[in-house]
């Protein structure tokens, strides 16, 4: 675990140093800033921060393929992918490091966003669950849409390709889904919304934290990693 720790370090320090990762967290602030002003404190309604993690969901369908889109592909295209499943990292903590790193990076964006909090606060009287619940959900829908993004990267050694396929896979699951399913079989319907990770995440959006949500989540996340690892073992072999 020391070489995922290490690469995870690396990778998060990674965004430090490019225009991107600059951009993503000024993108971010910026949006859910104007977001919160608009929506926190609207007359004859309750004090409430839903606004805001309803637009930091749909934000997370771009930020999380940005942050993503060079995890593994960069490595692919400058060959450096080599070498380091060649070392005792192996393919489980590369995948694992690149994720981290970049999961961290997102969690350092969220961190400002708590002033929103103690200014909403400092007006009024939130309820404290639905806050915290809702961190709780855009933390574990961006970790998702992370793991996902890895998995796609891994895929291309170009970082734009990694991007789009990342951005067309989280809209077919975030928008596509839910147009399609009213003209599919009951069956086949109920499926299909299972499958959309936004649908799930609303629970948080109303102060609900469900056990079997966040496993979901947990799953979701392990499965696309360990297939990103799959991936790279098979390369591997090749």
């Amino acid at each position: 675990m020391s070489g995922a720790w290490a690469l995870a370090a690396r990778e998060f320090m990674s965004y430090f140093r490019t225009p991107i990762g600059w951009l993503v967290g000024a993108v971010w602030l910026l949006i859910g800033g104007v977001v919160f002003v608009e929506s926190a404190l609207v007359p004859g309604e309750a004090a409430s921060m839903r606004g805001f993690f309803a637009a930091a969901w749909a934000l997370l369908v771009v930020v999380a393929p940005a942050l993503s889109m060079r995890s593994l592909s960069e490595e692919l295209r400058t060959g450096t992918i080599e070498p380091l499943m060649s070392a005792p990292v192996g393919e489980w903590a590369l995948v694992l490091g690149k994720y981290l790193g970049a999961l961290g990076f997102l969690v350092v964006c969220l961190v400002p966003t708590l002033a929103y909090v103690a200014v909403l606060t400092s007006l009024a009287a939130p309820d404290p669950g639905p806050i915290a619940a809702g961190y709780l959900g855009v933390t574990l829908t961006g970790g998702l849409y992370l793991a996902l993004g890895v998995l796609l990267s891994g895929l291309t050694a170009s970082q734009t390709l990694a991007f789009l396929s990342t951005l067309f896979a989280l809209l077919v699951v975030e928008v596509g889904l839910g147009v399609v399913a009213p003209y599919l079989p009951e069956a086949w319907a109920r499926a299909a919304l299972a499958l959309s990770i936004n649908r799930r995440a609303a629970d948080f959006a109303r102060g609900l934290i469900d056990l079997w949500t966040v496993g979901y989540f947990l799953v979701a996340i392990l499965w696309a990693l360990g297939l990103s690892a799959i991936t790279l073992r098979a390369r591997r072999w090749r």
